[in-house]
């Protein structure tokens, strides 16, 4: 008989299910998404946890090497000359979150408001645009 898998369903289903070394410092990156972002909803997309607010906000997932936080392209382009400062990874919609270095709270919780603001004005373009027909 074949052994039943819980799916992934919860970012706390997707912690649990990672290396127990990477767990407490995911848990912390939600903690610190989350904080940025109290009205966001949680959920998985692409197989990692993302925040929603008016549209996704941010993704995250544990790595072989590092933390990935994924908050698009455009707040990279913002933010990074403060990307540099820290001497952290990124690409053109990835940051990488050293796993043996503290989190970059501030950074990240300014790059969430970023997102958030983002997605409100996507919003309420699309509204006023639908209101217009």
């Amino acid at each position: 008989m074949k052994k039943l898998i819980k799916p992934v369903v919860t970012i706390d289903d997707y912690i649990l299910l990672q290396e127990k070394e990477k767990q407490a410092g995911l848990k912390k990156l939600k903690s610190i998404i989350k904080k940025a972002a109290p009205k966001a909803t949680e959920g998985i997309s692409y197989h990692m946890p993302v925040f929603i607010q008016e549209g996704k906000l941010v993704y995250f997932s544990a790595a072989k090497n590092h933390y990935g936080f994924y908050p698009t392209a455009k707040p990279i382009e913002v933010f990074k000359k403060q990307l540099d400062q820290l001497g952290l990874n990124y690409s053109k919609g990835a940051i990488q979150l050293p796993l043996d270095k503290a989190f970059p709270i501030k950074l990240i919780q300014e790059i969430v408001k970023f997102r958030i603001q983002e997605n409100e004005m996507k919003a309420m373009l699309k509204n006023r645009k639908n209101t217009k027909k």
